[in-house]
């Protein structure tokens, strides 16, 4: 192992110092290992930490033994965290590693500053980073997603960015350590294990230098962030508002939705809304799309955009819009045992994972819905007519619809597709004031 041009890359990307204390993340591996032997040698002051996420039965406990025994052997302090990790994933309805992750990275910065460490050094290496380029390439990315994964952000640190996998596991050789083998690293089960078994032995088959190749463009694409960067900055300040976003001087821009997508996307909007956002501003005003905190309304001349409140009401559209002779309020919470559905018909309750983007609009000729509490589809109009409604009368009812389907009459009926059952965890409840 050349320790030469590791010390040199941490020189050279400024990630800490010799006088500077080191949270090593520790998770049994070789990698981490790897790192912690590493920085141990060049002389830097260093603490462990370990997670248990109790993920893999006996294995996970396994792995809290060898880190045990190997701080032991080295002779530096170790800390140990045990989390509900499935418990953790479920209750907050996230995937088991996206939890995983929050709770790691969540504890190593409480046990940082508690230990008063100036950086959390984590053994991400140069074969990591070309599988995260790779990773969100096939997902869809902007350009920060095709920059790899960077050696510092914030108090984060990475200083084997320089090696890759083969040079850690031939070190670990030399020095006649011993490390852990994750049993689900071996399985083709994961995306990214996918990509380091199978796809990328293919491309080095194409060009045995894809890897390299890989990060000197993503080297090159960090340049062009940079520009990229400033570009949106200077876009942003031209097109937003306290209220939101102005639709005329978006749509001036070199790359609109583009720049759409960077102001949206920080809010939890996913790209086929950030297109289907874009797709709605030569239309007409009244469209609502939501991401899970933010909501954002196709105004006339504005994109609203407004946090969703979970305590207080927030307004959809109101009759200064000029777009309807209504209010209607909307209200997103998690669902509780002691929560009692509303009966009167100006306030319908939907499940909020079954909605899309939401549009008022009067009702239409041909129409349809399943009202409530019935499993067959009716017309709007023979639904109108069996409640006694006059022709003008049926000409003024506004509908309020999710996507292509109409949810709610509103003030009359809802539509039982959309309806709170044993399965929905988050409510939307909206008020139609008149």
């Amino acid at each position: 192992m050349n320790k030469k041009k590791i010390a040199q890359y941490i020189e050279q990307e400024k990630l800490f110092t010799l006088k500077d204390k080191i949270l090593v993340t520790l998770s049994g591996g070789a990698d981490s290992v790897a790192l912690l032997h590493l920085l141990l040698d060049m002389g830097y002051t260093c603490e462990a930490a370990h997670c248990n996420f109790h993920l893999r039965g006996d294995e996970s406990d396994r792995d809290e033994t060898f880190v045990r025994q190997l701080c032991l052997q080295l002779e530096i302090p170790l800390h140990i965290r045990h989390f509900r990790t499935t418990e953790e994933a479920t209750q907050r309805h996230i995937s088991i590693e996206m939890a995983a992750r929050e709770l790691r990275y969540a504890w190593f910065e409480e046990l940082r500053l508690k230990q008063r460490a100036d950086v959390i050094a984590v053994a991400h290496h140069k074969d990591d980073s070309v599988e995260t380029l790779l990773l969100n390439l096939i997902r869809g990315t902007g350009i920060n997603g095709l920059l790899g994964i960077r050696p510092k952000n914030g108090n984060i640190v990475r200083p084997l960015l320089c090696i890759d996998r083969k040079e850690i596991t031939e070190y670990l050789q030399e020095i006649g350590q011993p490390y852990i083998t994750d049993s689900t690293n071996l399985q083709d089960e994961y995306t990214r294990n996918k990509i380091r078994l199978n796809l990328l032995p293919l491309m080095q088959e194409i060009n045995p230098s894809v890897k390299e190749s890989l990060l000197r463009t993503a080297k090159h694409l960090n340049d062009a962030a940079l520009l990229y960067k400033r570009g949106i900055e200077e876009g942003k300040q031209k097109v937003q508002t306290g209220q939101g976003i102005l639709i005329q001087a978006l749509l001036e821009e070199p790359a609109p939705e583009t720049l759409l997508f960077e102001i949206l996307s920080p809010l939890g909007f996913n790209g086929t809304q950030i297109k289907d956002i874009f797709a709605s501003l030569n239309g007409q005003p009244g469209k609502i799309f939501l991401s899970k905190e933010w909501r954002v309304i196709k105004d006339r001349t504005l994109l609203l955009i407004a946090p969703i409140c979970s305590a207080d009401s927030s307004t959809i559209l109101s009759p200064d819009d000029g777009a309807l002779p209504f209010q209607l309020t909307m209200e997103e919470r998690e669902l509780t045992n002691d929560f009692v559905i509303p009966r009167d018909r100006n306030t319908a309750c939907f499940d909020a994972d079954k909605l899309e983007s939401l549009t008022v609009r009067r009702c239409r000729q041909g129409d349809s819905f399943i009202p409530f509490g019935m499993t067959g589809r009716k017309k709007v109009s023979d639904y109108l007519t069996d409640r006694k409604f006059s022709l003008s009368r049926k000409e003024q009812q506004w509908v309020l619809c999710s996507g292509n389907h109409i949810i709610w009459l509103i003030g009359e009926r809802t539509d039982n597709r959309f309806r709170i059952d044993e399965n929905t965890r988050r409510i939307i409840i909206v008020k139609f004031i008149p």
